[in-house]
C-alpha cells in the first residue's frame, strides 16, 4: 500500500503524496477519491488564492509606509447600510454555543473535549497544531473515529477514555489561505493547506455527520478581507455540488482576528450569508495583526507588554462591541474570545486566575456574547456559570441587538491609549515564550503549557512580533534602557542558555533560537513565524517512504 500512496492517482499522473505512507491507517483517508476532491477543490480555487494573497500583501506593504488609511470601505458601504438581509443562522448542534473549547486534534484531546461538557469543541488544525504529517494525518483520522463514536484513548498509566453519551459538536478549524501542505502536489506544486484540511474532513465526514442529526461546521482562521470570505463560500458551494449535499448545509463560524477584517464584519457575513454561523473575537491573533500591519508607524502604535493588553483597552473594547453589534443585527451569534489559563496543583494562584477568567467571561456575556473560549477543560465550568447566569435556558441571546454601539475607524485605531509600559520582564518574557514555543512545536507540539498559560502559535507571534516593534521603534524600557537588535540579542542568549538549563537535552532549541532571530531580530518583519519553519524543519523529503 505504502508504494500505492507514494505514487499518482489520475492517468495523467497530476496527484502526488510525498509524505511518509507508513503510518497505520494513511490510506483511510488519502484515498484516491479524497485526493481527487481535494485536487478538484485545488484546481479551481488556487489561481484566486494566490491573487488574494497578493493583495494582502500589497495591502500591508501600503499600510507600513502610511500610503493607504485603514477605514470602512466605501465601496460596500451600502452592504453595511441595509438593513435588511441576515445570515442562515444556527443550524443543528451550534443553537447553543455558550462554552467552547479549543485544542489540537490529538487522540487525547479529541476524546477530553468532546467529553469536557464544553456545547462545542473546535478541532483545531491551525494554531494549536503543530503541521507536522503525523499531526495533519493522524488528526484527520482521530475526527474520523470521534464523529463515528469509535475512538478511545488509554494512558500510560492504564487509564481508558471514551466517548461519553453527550459529546461537543465538532467544528473543524483548517489552516489558513497563507499556508499551503507541501506534502501533497499537483502538477508539482504544493496544494493549499486549507483545502487539503478543509477537503479531506468534508469528503469523508459531511454524509456521516448529517446522519447523525448534526453537520460539517467550520472556523475559518485568518481571513483579511470580504473577498477571502467569498472564496470560501465558492468552496463551500462547489464541495456540496461535487457531493451532491444541498447547498447551505456547511455552517462556517470567522474568526475575525486581523485588523483588516475587523473594518469589513458585515461584508464578511454578507459573502457568506447562506453557510454563515457567527463571529468569533480572535484577541490574540487580533493583537498580533496590528503589530504587524502597523508596527512602523511609530509610537502611537507601540504596545505595552503583552500581558497589559486587556481586552478593556480602548482598541480592543472598540473591536469586540462592533462584532457583538455586527453579529447581533445579521442574526449570527458573536462567540467571544479565549481563556488560556491552565488550572494547577496551587491552590492560590487557580484562585486568583480563576477570577480573571470570571471577570473577563462576566465582561462577554454581558457585552452580548453568545459563548466564549476556553483552552482546558477545567474552565468549562466556569464559562458555564457565568454564561448560565445570563442565558438562563435560552440557547443564545442574538436578540440583543447593541443598537448603542457605534464604533468609528478611530476606535479601532485607537491603540496610542492602550497605556501600559515596556519592561525589560516583559521583553524576556517574550523571549523565553517564544524559544519554549517555537521549540515545542518543532517536537510536534502546537499546543504548549508555559507558566500557566495555553500558548499556541498565535501567541508566540505576538512575543516575537513585539520584540521586533520595540527594536524597530527604540523603544525605551520603564527601567530606562532603549530595545536594540544588540541588546534583545544578549537577552535572547541568557533566555537560551536558562530554557536549555530548565529542558535538558531533550529540544531542539537551537533550531527555535535561530528562527526566533531571524523573525524577531532582523530588519524586517515575515508575515508568520511558521510558513519558513515549517518548510525548513517539519517538511519531509520527497519519496521519504517510496
Amino acid at each position: 500500500m505504502a508504494d500505492k500512496l507514494n505514487g499518482f492517482f489520475d492517468k495523467a499522473g497530476r496527484i502526488q503524496v510525498t509524505g511518509d505512507r507508513t503510518h497505520a491507517r494513511f490510506d483511510e483517508i488519502l484515498t484516491p477519491a479524497a485526493l481527487d476532491f481535494v485536487a478538484r477543490l485545488d484546481n479551481e480555487f488556487a489561481g484566486r488564492r494566490r491573487e488574494l494573497l497578493d493583495a494582502r500583501r500589497l495591502r500591508r506593504e501600503r499600510l507600513a509606509a502610511g500610503e493607504e488609511t485603514l477605514g470602512f470601505l466605501a465601496e460596500t458601504r451600502s452592504v453595511r447600510e441595509d438593513g435588511d438581509w441576515q445570515v442562515t443562522g444556527a443550524a443543528p448542534g451550534l443553537e447553543d454555543r455558550r462554552v467552547e473549547i479549543t485544542g489540537p486534534t490529538d487522540r487525547k484531546m479529541t476524546v477530553n473535549a468532546l467529553n469536557s461538557g464544553a456545547k462545542v469543541w473546535l478541532a483545531d488544525f491551525e494554531d494549536a497544531t503543530s503541521p507536522t504529517w503525523q499531526n495533519v494525518i493522524g488528526g484527520q483520522i482521530n475526527l474520523y473515529d470521534a464523529i463515528r463514536r469509535n475512538i478511545d484513548f488509554t494512558t500510560e498509566a492504564g487509564k481508558q477514555y471514551r466517548i461519553g453519551g453527550t459529546p461537543a459538536t465538532i467544528v473543524a478549524r483548517p489552516r489558513g489561505w497563507h499556508l499551503v501542505e507541501k506534502h501533497i502536489r499537483i502538477d508539482g506544486r504544493p496544494v493549499s493547506a486549507s483545502l487539503v484540511d478543509f477537503g479531506l474532513y468534508f469528503f469523508h465526514n459531511a454524509r456521516q455527520l448529517l446522519a447523525r442529526g448534526s453537520g460539517p461546521y467550520f472556523y475559518l482562521p485568518k481571513l483579511e478581507s470580504h473577498l477571502e470570505a467569498r472564496l470560501w463560500n465558492d468552496v463551500f458551494r462547489l464541495a456540496q455540488q461535487e457531493l451532491g449535499i444541498p447547498q447551505g448545509t456547511i455552517r462556517a463560524t470567522v474568526l475575525i482576528e486581523t485588523i483588516t477584517a475587523a473594518f469589513e464584519m458585515d461584508e464578511i457575513l454578507y459573502e457568506l450569508r447562506e453557510h454563515a454561523a457567527g463571529l468569533n473575537a480572535g484577541r490574540w491573533d487580533y493583537i498580533f495583526s496590528v503589530i504587524k500591519n502597523f508596527g512602523e508607524q511609530g509610537a502611537d502604535f507601540v504596545l505595552p507588554d503583552r500581558a497589559q493588553v486587556t481586552m478593556t483597552v480602548p482598541f480592543m473594547r472598540a473591536y469586540t462591541e462592533l462584532l457583538v453589534s455586527t453579529c447581533h443585527r445579521r442574526g449570527a451569534h458573536a462567540i467571544g474570545g479565549m481563556a488560556a489559563f491552565i488550572p494547577s496543583k496551587d491552590p492560590e494562584a487557580n484562585a486568583t486566575a480563576l477570577t480573571k477568567v470570571r471577570q473577563d467571561k462576566e465582561r462577554e456575556a454581558n457585552d452580548g456574547f453568545d459563548g466564549s473560549w476556553v483552552a482546558h477543560p477545567g474552565l468549562v465550568e466556569t464559562c458555564r456559570e457565568v454564561f448560565d447566569g445570563v442565558l438562563g435556558d435560552r440557547p443564545n441571546q442574538v436578540d440583543k441587538l447593541r443598537d448603542d454601539v457605534v464604533v468609528t475607524a478611530e476606535d479601532l485605531l485607537d491603540v496610542a491609549s492602550s497605556g501600559g509600559e515596556v519592561t525589560e520582564q516583559g521583553l524576556r518574557a517574550n523571549i523565553n515564550v517564544g524559544l519554549r514555543y517555537i521549540d515545542a512545536w518543532l517536537r510536534g507540539t502546537g499546543a504548549a503549557a508555559i507558566s500557566g498559560l495555553m500558548e499556541d502559535a498565535a501567541t508566540a507571534e505576538i512575543a516575537r512580533c513585539q520584540v521586533w516593534q520595540w527594536i524597530r521603534n527604540g523603544t525605551k524600557l520603564t527601567e530606562g534602557t532603549a530595545v536594540t537588535a544588540e541588546f534583545a540579542t544578549r537577552l535572547l542568549d541568557e533566555e537560551f542558555a536558562e530554557v536549555r538549563a530548565d529542558l535538558g537535552s531533550d529540544n531542539r532549541l537551537a533550531d527555535a533560537r535561530e528562527i526566533f532571530a531571524e523573525t524577531a531580530l532582523g530588519e524586517k518583519l515575515p508575515s508568520f513565524f511558521t510558513t519558513g519553519a515549517y518548510a525548513r524543519y517539519l517538511t519531509e523529503p520527497a519519496g521519504a517512504a517510496s
